[in-house]
């Protein structure tokens, strides 16, 4: 957890993450990356440079067989906010799947983020805090230049003006490896059931990744270096002639 530690301090410092008096909610599903998140904020709370308060937020989506009394009772153990939030999202995605029983993770995505949003207002937070890492923002740079034909990925902090809300991830910095090893030691993990896990675009780019990083080590840092390079950009449309 150290080391998780040490990358959420340094985007703290780099993208001012976190302010004084931030309500912070922490959309945690109870996998490793959203329990990491919300245990790694908790210990920050302690030595950040500012203070802010924390909840955890878990939507219940409908997927059958996912028990979250063991987020409920680590919650209670180390004193922090916790709320649980009941949906229909998966019937309504069930209403909308294609014709060989997809699922549109897209829609998924966007219902989460709308009722994640609604929730954490209405607990008083104006912060909500994603656990995409170092791994998914590539990821995500990768999946938008293959199959959208432009270079893009997510953004350590984003405000929304429609709601007042600011969309931060503190784990940009931090490598899945990392994550799940600290995992695996500190939080409990409830399994995801939904029925696309593994099944998806994503993890077809994150297993090419994976054979790409095995034949060129240096390729891993330097693709999540990229990502802070804006000034280094040169595309078609950069009218700039000059070397």
């Amino acid at each position: 957890m150290k080391k998780i530690l040490g990358c959420i301090r340094k985007a703290d410092q780099d993208f001012s993450l976190i302010e004084e008096g931030d309500k912070i909610a922490v959309g945690v599903s109870g996998g490793k990356d959203s329990m990491a998140l919300l245990y790694a904020l908790h210990l920050y709370q302690k030595f950040a440079p500012v203070k802010f308060e924390l909840v955890g937020i878990t939507l219940k989506l409908g997927f059958p067989g996912m028990d979250f009394n063991p987020v409920v009772e680590f919650c209670k153990k180390h004193g922090i906010e916790y709320h649980l939030v009941d949906t229909e999202v998966y019937e309504i995605l069930k209403l909308n799947a294609s014709s060989d029983g997809k699922i549109p993770c897209s829609l998924c995505s966007k219902f989460k983020k709308a009722i994640l949003i609604k929730k954490g207002t209405e607990l008083g937070c104006n912060k909500i805090s994603m656990a995409h890492h170092a791994d998914d923002a590539v990821e995500t740079l990768v999946m938008n230049t293959m199959y959208n034909g432009f270079l893009s990925t997510f953004k350590p902090k984003m405000y929304l003006d429609r709601t007042d809300v600011t969309f931060i991830r503190p784990l940009v910095y931090c490598y899945e490896d990392d994550i799940i090893a600290a995992a695996n030691r500190h939080v409990p993990i409830v399994p995801s059931t939904c029925p696309m896990d593994k099944h998806t675009s994503r993890e077809d780019v994150k297993q090419l990744l994976k054979k790409l990083y095995a034949q060129y080590p240096m390729a891993k840092q330097n693709l999540l270096n990229s990502l802070s390079n804006g000034d280094r950009v040169s595309l078609f449309n950069d009218f700039n002639d000059k070397e």
